[in-house]
């Protein structure tokens, strides 16, 4: 099983980082499996610890995804590291083995400590639909444009029908991420010979 998380790391000179991560579950431990290069893969090499935080703050995951990674961090509990401190629930874990990649290795985690801090409020489509679209905006250079416009028009009907303050400011970033990095690449496109400059405003589906 795979959930959506933050990790939160120190680096070896002590620097915390926060960065969304998709870990996998498996039985009393998880697996963490980030891409080289990696901020939170160096810090797994150099001090295997890493705190896996649960939230239902949707704004955590565009934040990361636009620059926004000013979170409040408080120590954690048993090792050296740090947590989110409005999270609903952290696991603090330790690497007890390593598989080896060259593109994406996968740090074996035991779980040494958790802790719940308030309850879990219910589902909301719409920070459903924030992660999403968060995950797409990482891909946004790999992906066809008529994909992503074509998804993000989808993802924002949750938004608009059920999404809060939270949502709709998270939102909010990601679709500016998603119009900065159009304009980018139809400024870098060639025109085919006659043709005009297309219209540099946000595409309509995001707006």
């Amino acid at each position: 099983m795979i959930l959506e998380t933050i990790v939160t790391t120190l680096g070896a000179d002590g620097t915390p980082h926060i960065a969304p991560f998709g870990v996998t579950r498996t039985g009393d431990g998880l697996v963490i499996a980030p891409f080289r290069p990696s901020v939170t893969l160096n810090a797994l090499e150099a001090t295997g610890r890493a705190v896996v935080n649960l939230t239902d703050d949707a704004r955590l995951f565009a934040g990361c995804l636009t620059g926004r990674r000013n979170w409040p961090l408080v120590p954690a509990t048993t090792i050296a590291g740090v947590r989110l401190a409005d999270s609903l629930a952290h696991w603090e874990v330790e690497v007890v083995r390593i598989e080896t990649d060259p593109v994406r290795p996968r740090f074996h985690c035991r779980i040494v400590h958790e802790e719940v801090h308030r309850p879990f409020g219910g589902h909301n489509r719409a920070a459903a639909a924030v992660i999403e679209a968060a995950i797409l905006c990482s891909r946004l250079h790999l992906l066809p444009w008529e994909k992503v416009e074509r998804e993000m028009a989808y993802l924002a009907i949750a938004v608009e029908k059920t999404a809060g303050e939270r949502e709709r400011e998270a939102w909010g970033w990601l679709s500016d991420r998603v119009a900065a990095v159009r304009a980018e690449m139809l400024m870098t496109e060639p025109l085919a010979a006659g043709a005009e400059m297309p219209d540099m405003a946000k595409p309509k589906v995001i707006t």
